[in-house]
């Protein structure tokens, strides 16, 4: 994992830069979704599913030793890939480092540009959710402070 987030959002614009026909960016989103660790079957429940987007989307968040630790999956492949981005930029940060997170670094690539509406819209409730996940981190533990 890179040492800041902004260190591996720039490492994944770098990464897809690289690669200068859509199609082989597509593939390598593809490829990140497929190399995401099996969903258990037992967390595709509805408290986990990310409404706002086409496919079917589910994400798990946890907190261990003070990181935020997510899982994620998907029924569709290039959404997978775009889950596998988000999880693989903010699996392991403090709740801090992701409430504060952004999706500015997709323009660098220009990836919003080349999804569909709907992609995009999903990406967002994506993300949205995970920064949910940490606020609520961040107030749980502010409380029990």
């Amino acid at each position: 994992m890179a040492a800041t987030l902004k260190e591996a959002e720039a490492e994944l614009v770098a990464d897809l830069s690289m690669l200068e026909d859509w199609n082989d960016r597509y593939e390598y989103i593809i490829q990140l979704g497929r190399d995401l660790p099996d969903y258990p079957d037992a967390l595709r429940t509805p408290d986990r599913e990310v409404h706002g987007c086409q496919s079917q989307v589910w994400l798990d968040a946890q907190i261990e030793d003070g990181r935020m630790r997510f899982q994620a999956d998907s029924n569709a492949l290039i959404t997978k890939g775009l889950v596998a981005m988000l999880v693989g930029l903010y699996d392991g940060r403090t709740a801090e480092e992701v409430r504060t997170g952004g999706l500015e670094f997709l323009r660098g690539v220009g990836l919003a540009s080349h999804l569909t509406p709907s992609r995009v819209n999903g990406l967002q409730a994506i993300f949205k959710r995970i920064q949910a996940h940490a606020e609520q981190a961040v107030s749980a533990s502010s409380a029990s402070q």
